[in-house]
Formats: structure tokens, C-alpha cells, sequence
């Protein structure tokens, strides 16, 4: 779910810029629009760093979801799909547990036009697209217990969405945690002012002109995502610093994007 440029269910708005579509253009995608790169660009001239940090949030969730399926996690629900950019999140679960349950959640409806892109995972898992708002949780969740089961572990990942929710964010995240059964996680990440304070809040300034709200959170903030749970090492951290692979280290090289990141379990 992105926040901002609401639109008729299935109508696409293809006159003004789209979050989504301005992401989908720095990760190299082709479902976009001129609108939409021309924003891009100019947040991209504002803050250098936002291409790399939408690459790097990429292999960030690739990394955590590797991660968590290697340690017998076997649901997923992946709250703000975003437009799909493969891997996907079921690709990269379902490559180490042929059996995970993978749900993705978004209210978008760009992103419910994709969404039979999705869909397409292991014979042996299963892989659902429930289109509903991020501050629905109850909706959100009954209709993904239609695949996975509350009851047992569940990975919920929110990958670059929270910077677009506003003062409600936290109450709205203790919600979703409390559903959760124990041995659970919660894998995160967001834009912060911290590490690039003024061409953050340059390219912050560029998406709220466009009417997408836009909320760059310092550390305190954003660890407070994880009151409650039990951080996995090496804890919150720049995005590229997660648990690196070769990739990401080769990537560092070019300098630390300002987005945090982290991973936490429900004891």
C-alpha cells in the first residue's frame, strides 16, 4: 500500500507521479511512466543516494527472507507489495522451503493489476494477494489467515513502507505484532534523516509536493518499531549492513544510503 494519489479500484492515474511507479523507475522497471520519471529524476538530483537505497531495501528483504526460511520459518505476509520486481519475496522463501505460505497485502491498484504476478509460486506452498489497507489491520489479517495460520510463526515484513505513514504508525505496527503467535518476526525498513539530513529532507519535501505524505524517522524512532521483541544481530542498521552478502558489500563502497533496517522475533 502506498499512501497519497488515491484512485477508483483497478483505474490507474497515469497524469501525476505515483510512488510505486517513481520506484519501480529507479529499480530499472518499465512500469512507469514519464510523470513518474521525471519526479524521479528530480529527487534523484535532490538526494543521490535514492536509487541505491531502493536497490539496496531490495536485497535487504531478500536477505531477511532467506534468512528467516533457513530458520524454519514457513508463513510470510509482506504488507506494501509494491509493484513485483523479481525476486520476489515468495521466489526467494520458496527457493530454500518449497512449502512456505507467502501472502502479499497492498491497496494499491497498480499493484492489483500486477497481482496475478505474484501468484505464481512452488506446487508445494502457496502464494495470495489480499487487496487491503495497510490501516485496516483487521482486514488485512482475516483475510490472510484464509492462508496462513495465526496460530504458528509468521515473518511480516514491511519493506519501505512505513517512511509513507504518519504519527499513527507505531499503534498501528503493535497491532499487527500482537497478532502474531511466538517465534514470529517483524523485518523493517525506512527511510531516515539521520546519515543525509538535508537531501533527505530535499527529496522528502519533493514527495509531499507531489501529495505523497512522506516520514523520515531518526533511530529512536525507528527502533521503537521493536519495543517489545528481540532484535537479531547485528541489530538496527543501515540497510546495507544487514547480514551483508558480496553485493551489498561492493555496494557499500559507494557510500551507506539512508535508510535503517532490521529484523526482530516475538519471544
Amino acid at each position: 500500500m502506498t499512501p497519497g494519489h488515491e484512485a477508483e479500484p483497478g483505474r490507474i492515474d497515469t497524469g501525476r507521479p505515483h510512488p510505486a511507479r517513481v520506484y519501480d523507475w529507479w529499480l530499472g522497471g518499465k512500469d512507469n511512466y514519464p510523470v513518474d520519471e521525471e519526479l524521479g529524476r528530480k529527487i534523484l538530483a535532490a538526494d543521490p543516494t535514492v536509487q541505491r537505497g531502493a536497490r539496496a531495501n531490495r536485497r535487504f528483504m531478500q536477505r531477511a527472507t532467506r534468512t528467516l526460511a533457513r530458520a524454519e520459518v514457513r508463513q510470510f505476509l509482506d504488507i506494501g507489495t509494491g509493484i513485483p520486481t523479481e525476486p520476489n519475496l515468495h521466489q526467494v522463501a520458496q527457493e530454500v522451503a518449497l512449502d512456505a505460505r507467502v501472502v502479499y497485502a497492498d491497496h494499491d491498484p497498480i499493484v492489483l493489476r500486477h497481482a496475478q504476478a505474484l501468484l505464481h509460486g512452488s506446487a508445494e506452498g502457496t502464494t495470495d494477494y489480499v487487496h487491503a489497507d495497510v490501516h485496516d489491520p483487521d482486514t488485512v489479517l482475516g483475510r490472510a489467515a484464509e492462508s496462513l495460520d495465526f496460530g504458528k510463526p509468521v515473518a511480516l515484513s514491511l519493506i519501505a513502507l512505513t517512511h509513507y505513514l504518519g504519527d499513527e504508525v507505531h499503534d498501528l505496527l503493535k497491532r499487527y505484532v500482537q497478532a502474531l503467535a511466538p517465534g514470529s518476526h517483524l523485518v523493517v525498513s525506512q527511510v531516515t534523516p539521520d546519515l543525509n539530513p538535508e537531501a533527505v529532507e530535499r527529496a522528502a519535501g519533493l514527495f509531499r509536493h507531489s501529495g505523497t505524505p512522506f516520514f523520515p524517522r531518526p533511530l529512536a524512532e525507528f527502533s521503537r518499531f521493536f519495543d517489545g521483541l528481540e532484535l537479531l544481530g547485528p541489530g538496527v542498521i543501515p540497510v546495507s549492513g544487514w547480514r551483508p552478502e558480496p553485493d551489498d558489500v561492493a555496494a557499500q563502497a559507494e557510500g551507506i544510503v539512508p535508510v535503517y533496517a532490521g529484523v526482530a522475533r516475538k519471544s
